[in-house]
């Protein structure tokens, strides 16, 4: 198995901190700009612009990353009950060359339609069971979807497909006009970025991004 790269010291620094404990949820939400959000001094457009009404929230995340595996239960648990006018967008960061197969990992299950099937059991892969290799060998990764019913050559021509690369491209320009260094981010209407060091806790994450999902839909009176 290969070794798993080095990733830059102050990169971890920034990805992957140690957090503060979990506020009470009996605290009413007080979100403030420079505390548990900030806002882009230019806005990035969103992918549902057109959408009228319509909110983005898109998540940076890396497989790699133990605070963005530590977010996806809020994720999930907020996804089921979301508010009607938010629309939610993944998107994989390249933020250093040994993260980029794991976003492309990412792009070409979307590109096959199995997000549903890759996203969860790689993550779990990943860090339960400490298969770090299926981000950093491809054929590991390829051998991992076919394991899953994925067909596993069609996956593999997807992870350098032209959609797949223009996916890349894209996701690595969003990251530079995000403004972000580290992972797990969490960005609403392309000029909110709230993160869990901000927030205080994963679900107090999701407790932000509802309150500025209602703040730019106008139902807030923040």
């Amino acid at each position: 198995m290969p070794k798993f790269p080095l990733i830059p010291a102050v990169l971890l620094a920034f990805a992957c901190a140690l957090l503060p404990a979990t506020a009470s949820a009996d605290e009413a939400p007080a979100f403030k700009e420079g505390t548990e959000y900030t806002v882009l001094k230019t806005p990035v457009a969103t992918s549902t612009a057109e959408q009228s009404g319509k909110v983005e929230v898109v998540e940076l995340f890396w497989f790699g990353c133990p605070h963005c595996y530590r977010l996806e239960p809020a994720i999930q648990e907020w996804l089921k009950a979301r508010p009607e006018e938010a629309v939610f967008v993944r998107v994989p960061a390249a933020l250093a060359p040994n993260w980029e197969l794991g976003a492309r990992a990412y792009y070409a299950a979307l590109s096959l339609d199995v997000e549903d099937k890759l996203h969860q059991p790689l993550f779990d892969a990943i860090h339960k069971d400490r298969k770090l290799a299926l981000i950093t060998d491809e054929n590991a990764l390829v051998s991992f979807a076919g394991g899953l019913g994925i067909d596993a050559e069609a996956y593999r021509k997807a992870l350098h497909s032209f959609d797949v690369e223009t996916r890349l491209r894209k996701s690595k320009q969003l990251v530079v006009q995000y403004r972000v260094t580290g992972v797990p981010a969490v960005i609403v209407a392309g000029k909110y970025v709230t993160d869990i060091a901000m927030a205080g806790s994963p679900a107090r994450v999701m407790d932000v991004v509802n309150f500025l999902v209602r703040k730019e839909s106008g139902k807030s009176g923040s």
